[in-house]
């Protein structure tokens, strides 16, 4: 490494990216020791089940503004997975760049210690592990909370107790890809601060969650009241690209965009149909059906999820089943075999002076293709469903054009010039 910038990588979806980002991205640099910040970043698609708030390009652009070098898509076939599949396609895609020499995540209690042990107990799921987990599961419990008890009744470890919240279990899942993938990249956590990962509310100090940036941008008036509203809480650079992308009609998307075209493919495809897709498991196809029958009036996206959900049956784990029958993602298409292969590619959404230097060392030590731009006759066959799931994004736009369903085809990555402003 002698002569090499040191380099730390994130994995992110920036919906969008805020002041608590910011201070990820600085901390991240200064616990590793490291100058130069590789984000994988998730596409049109995320892993909660949700369409992004804004394309993939523009939050690209506010990670840039806000000081990554590089940032890499997650594939969307990673990207709206549960956490152990999000996170381990997400590694692979750093372990895959060859340049890695560091990793950063935030979590509620910055005790990488206990969550490493834990991932180093169960890296090889012990049979005591599987079996608690069924057990838990036959309970009627949601997978993460079967999760988090059959890790403590198998292991009794401390740091099983870590994983009811949501980024200390994400984090898990982190270092349990990294043992799986026998990479040497160091990790590192930072903790949270100030807002929780839910928290819905905007509070003082100038650090709010996404989800509640998002519920205020959703509810808070006209658009410039909105934006005001939480100009302290983002930085300008992510201020300026949601005014531009707001004015042009290509934000704040949210599930009830897609409103016609969801319930389109639920209202015409039979229970056996619906049950070739991802997610759509245990008889779930029977209830989708009744619970659109059962709907009143206009009925939103928000009023069929209500109906859907159980204590079984998360929010989450009912958006992503809904996104998986929206973007017609097959069971088949993602079996376990596939999903541990990783990444086949690495597809660049921006860069900096500093990350266009990076990849031309990715050139020489990546172990999958790197895409600057994809190529309508060669490209990797599972780019084909990151091409589909922007097709299939912009339809929430509110005049979306043939340019901007294959916009794949015709963007280039953002590209932030030392101390400019996107260039186009």
């Amino acid at each position: 490494m002698e002569g090499k910038e040191r380099v730390v990588g994130v994995i992110v979806e920036y919906n969008p990216l805020h002041n608590g980002h910011v201070y990820h991205l600085e901390a991240s640099r200064q616990a590793s020791g490291a100058e130069t910040v590789v984000a994988v970043m998730s596409g049109h698609w995320l892993q909660r089940g949700e369409p992004a708030f804004m394309n993939k390009w523009a939050r690209a652009e506010t990670a840039l503004r806000a000081g990554a070098d590089l940032v890499l898509e997650l594939p969307v076939l990673f990207s709206t997975q549960p956490g152990e599949w999000f996170a381990y396609g997400a590694v692979s895609a750093l372990a895959a760049t060859g340049v890695g020499d560091a990793f950063c995540f935030g979590s509620e209690n910055g005790r990488l210690d206990e969550l490493k042990a834990l991932a180093d107990r169960l890296v090889s799921e012990p049979e005591p592990f599987t079996a608690a987990l069924q057990e838990q599961l036959k309970k009627g419990l949601a997978y993460p909370a079967a999760y988090a008890a059959a890790a403590y009744a198998a292991t009794g470890l401390p740091g099983a107790n870590l994983l009811t919240e949501p980024n200390n279990s994400l984090g898990f899942h982190y270092l349990l890809s990294l043992a799986r993938l026998r990479s040497g990249i160091v990790p590192y956590t930072i903790r949270r601060v100030k807002a929780g990962y839910h928290q819905e509310q905007l509070a003082e100090g100038g650090i709010a969650s996404a989800t509640a940036i998002r519920k205020r941008l959703l509810t808070a008036g006209d658009r410039e009241a909105a934006l005001e509203s939480i100009a302290e809480y983002v930085p300008p650079g992510t201020l300026e690209v949601l005014r531009r992308e707001w004015s042009a009609g290509r934000a704040p998307l949210h599930w009830e965009r897609y409103r016609l075209p969801l319930f389109h493919r639920l209202l015409v495809q039979s229970p056996s149909q619906l049950a070739r897709y991802r997610e759509v498991t245990e008889g779930l196809e029977y209830r989708v059906k009744r619970t659109l029958a059962s709907l009143k009036g206009e009925a939103s996206v928000e009023e069929l999820m209500e109906g859907l959900k159980t204590k079984r049956y998360t929010r989450t784990k009912l958006q992503r089943m809904m996104t998986a029958i929206y973007l017609e993602h097959l069971k088949e298409d993602a079996s376990a075999e596939q999903l541990r292969e990783g990444v086949s590619y690495l597809r660049v959404l921006g860069f900096t002076d500093r990350g266009r230097s990076l990849l031309h060392r990715m050139k020489q030590t990546a172990s999958v293709p790197v895409i600057t731009a994809v190529n309508r006759d060669g490209a990797p066959a599972n780019l084909s469903l990151d091409i589909a799931a922007t097709a299939a994004y912009t339809l929430g736009y509110e005049a979306p054009n043939a340019q901007d369903w294959f916009a794949d085809y015709y963007r280039p990555p953002v590209y932030i010039p030392l101390g400019g402003n996107a260039a186009k």
